[in-house]
């Protein structure tokens, strides 16, 4: 199940994230918010 989350991020990080959208990699923003912040906490163990 997923929860709606409402975020503010630096306008430079939006555009970065619009590029990853361009390549086709991830399928919407929330897919790659998703990711990296499985990476971040996969991380931190």
């Amino acid at each position: 199940m997923k929860h709606k989350l409402c975020i503010s991020i630096d306008i430079g990080l939006v555009r970065k994230i619009e590029e990853f959208l361009e390549d086709g990699r991830f399928r919407n923003k929330s897919h790659i918010i998703e990711y990296a912040v499985n990476k971040l906490l996969k991380g931190e163990e």
